[in-house]
Parts: C-alpha cells; structure tokens; sequence
C-alpha cells in the first residue's frame, strides 16, 4: 500500500491521530513507534496488532558499533511493520542523560528516509506534561518530518497512567500531514 497522497504544496509535516482514529494508519506499511513510555505506548502497540501489523520490539541495548542496524534489518523484511522502538528516545535522552546520544542525527535520517521510502510514518506519542525530554522529542520529530511523515499521538498519561482515553492534541506552527 502507499502512504496517502499529500495535499499540492504541503511537505511532509507531523500531524496528530486520535486513538478513535487509529485505523486512519491503516494505509501504512511501517509505523515506527516512539516517545512516551508505558499504559499508552502499550495500547497503542497492541491497537497496531490488531490492525494487522507485525509488531516487534527493539532490543533495549542498542548495537554498540551501528545503533539503527536492527531496525534497518526489520525493515528489509516484507509485509506490514510496526516497530518499537527505541533510536529517537537515544537521540532525546542521550544527551539529557549523558551529555552525547549514541545515535548520530545521520543515523535517525537514514532511518526516517528507510521508513518513508517502506511507505511508512514515524507514530511520535505524547502526554500533556512539559518536560525537558517532550521538549528535545518535539524538537526531534519536526527535523524528522522533513524526510518522513510524523504522526503524533497523545496517550493521555501526564505523570503516568491516567484512567481516561488518549486524547489528541494539536502541534501549533506544524504543518498537518495529509
């Protein structure tokens, strides 16, 4: 399947989904799934399944020589790919942590360029809370919609675990993926 068409003059930009609306990423080959973690992501990722999507996990270790090297081998399998992942969060809390990602801003273009060229989407999932992480993955994900489209989601969870249903917000000077 190829990803929907975009609208005459729009580039690719980050949009957001409610999770009523989650069928709406049916039309994609590959979602890599990143951002929050917990209750939400886990929704998410199991809505993905039941939507036909071949799930897999990253390993939480990241290759120590070529960080991307086991997603750019899921990709190259065939049929419907989600992945969860875990390259983005390296190149936010790299930094926030450490001081320096082991994930270089070549390897996460390369990665969003695989994912595009698999007719996929980058599913970018948030939380209402302002931190200094949501601030870097916002950061992150408007660089990455240059080469793939973004999608974002809010899973609702500020703080942690909410008893109420992702609610989607809208990202204010972003252009909406058509």
């Amino acid at each position: 399947m190829r990803t929907p068409p975009r609208a005459p003059g729009r580039s690719r930009g980050v949009g957001t989904t409610p999770p009523s609306a989650l069928p709406a990423l049916a039309p994609y080959r590959t979602l890599i799934v990143e951002g929050h973690e917990g209750r939400g992501r886990a929704r998410v990722v199991a809505e993905l399944a039941r939507l036909g999507f071949e799930v897999r996990r990253l390993p939480s270790a990241l290759h120590h020589l070529d960080p991307a090297l086991p997603c750019r081998e899921l990709l190259a399998g065939p049929g419907r790919l989600a992945v969860d992942g875990n390259l983005i969060a390296e190149l936010v809390h790299g930094p926030l942590r450490r001081g320096r990602s082991r994930v270089t801003w070549i390897q996460a273009l390369d990665l969003a360029d695989a994912v595009a060229e698999r007719d996929g989407a980058m599913l970018h999932l948030t939380t209402p809370e302002v931190s200094e992480a949501a601030t870097a993955y916002a950061r992150v994900f408007r660089t990455l919609a240059q080469h793939v489209p973004v999608v974002t989601l809010d899973v609702g969870e500020p703080g942690g675990p909410s008893g109420h249903s992702p609610l989607a917000r809208p990202n204010s000077g972003v252009k909406q993926c058509s």
